[in-house]
């Protein structure tokens, strides 16, 4: 496979958290109308965690964002549905309790991810990760082997992947914790997995290390350099008051359990991916589009598991403002002037 010694490596990377992705194919969306492009043909490696995998598999197989921000939409209330409140228990606790949260904290998991695989059939159908035209990293966390795990299109001298179906990885990816049910995959001799959140919601170092070790650098490695776009997911922006209860519950956590651990790690990735490209002496180009403000008013709405219409118009009103400016960018513009320059075989090369 030859390649243009003056192309760089081109990665998206894409943040996990839930309903929330729509907020990330949106922009994508608004930068393939822009551009007149189809994701695929612009990058050579897609990342993404948990709803981001979500998109960065749709993306490998040409879906159009603009499919996939369809499909939140038509299915996102599906996958999360409301939950009626419990008035007695939301007066004893002082704050909302919804049969969700029994379910959640007493009762198996607060979701069923029978709608969630029926969606992604929907979308995958019987497609296996062979079919993709991109090499990929697809963050997960194996149960069964306690440690983490990354999907990736088969190249080199890797051999495990190809044959997995695209449902499964994106189930993998997505089983958050008391969220959804863990992840079984048969083809991996029953192996159990979920969400790749739990140590990478922002993949970007994950592609970076992939880009380094098998594509890009010294000696025979086809790229010299590296570009990078990587694409956050909404987030709560604003902090705590001081003075906070010190003991808390479950119930007293909630939502702030899950965000936080989340935002924080793909804060800490923003700022090793800053740091990285001052120091190393591989030219990386690194850009990321962040969150939106949010402010505390819309905190209730903008939750990862919060998919009503009302929730789902604030997502895409966010979406629409941060899309229109960053499609605006030169820096946006240079990731799309020049389609990738290879075409993967069965064989990833």
């Amino acid at each position: 496979m030859e390649q243009d010694q003056d192309q760089a490596f081109k990665i998206l990377s894409i943040d996990g958290g839930g309903i929330k992705g729509l907020y990330s194919a949106k922009i994508l969306q608004h930068f393939e109308e822009k551009f007149k492009v189809v994701l695929s043909d612009y990058f050579h490696l897609l990342c993404g965690t948990s709803t981001g995998g979500l998109i960065a598999l749709a993306a490998s197989l040409k879906i159009s964002m603009s499919e996939v921000c369809q499909f939140y939409i038509t299915e996102g209330p599906k996958i999360f549905p409301e939950y009626k409140k419990y008035k007695f228990w939301s007066w004893l606790f002082g704050q909302k309790i919804t049969e969700g949260d029994y379910k959640q904290m007493l009762s198996g998991g607060k979701f069923s991810d029978v709608n969630l695989k029926i969606a992604l059939k929907k979308m995958f159908g019987e497609r296996k990760i062979g079919d993709s035209h991109n090499y990929l990293c697809i963050p997960s966390y194996s149960i069964t082997e306690a440690e983490p795990w990354v999907f990736k299109y088969d190249h080199s001298n890797l051999e495990r992947d190809n044959k997995a179906y695209y449902v499964d990885v994106a189930l993998a990816t997505s089983a958050a914790p008391t969220f959804f049910p863990l992840a079984e995959i048969p083809y991996y001799n029953n192996t159990q997995f979920i969400d790749g959140g739990v140590w990478a919601n922002n993949p970007t170092m994950v592609g970076l290390i992939e880009a380094l070790r098998f594509f890009v650098g010294a000696g025979n490695k086809p790229y010299k350099k590296i570009k990078i776009l990587s694409i956050s997911s909404l987030s709560i922006t604003g902090g705590k008051p001081v003075g906070l209860k010190r003991q808390r519950s479950f119930f007293d956590w909630k939502k702030d359990l899950f965000e936080t651990s989340l935002y924080g790690q793909s804060y800490f990735t923003d700022y090793f991916m800053n740091t990285m490209k001052a120091v190393t002496n591989i030219p990386i180009e690194y850009v990321r589009v962040p969150t939106a403000d949010i402010s505390k008013e819309q905190e209730d709405d903008i939750q990862l598991d919060v998919a009503t219409e009302k929730a789902l118009n604030l997502i895409l009103g966010k979406a629409d403002i941060t899309g229109l400016k960053f499609k605006k960018e030169n820096e946006i513009a240079s990731f799309f002037q020049t389609p990738k320059n290879y075409q993967l075989n069965q064989y990833g090369q």
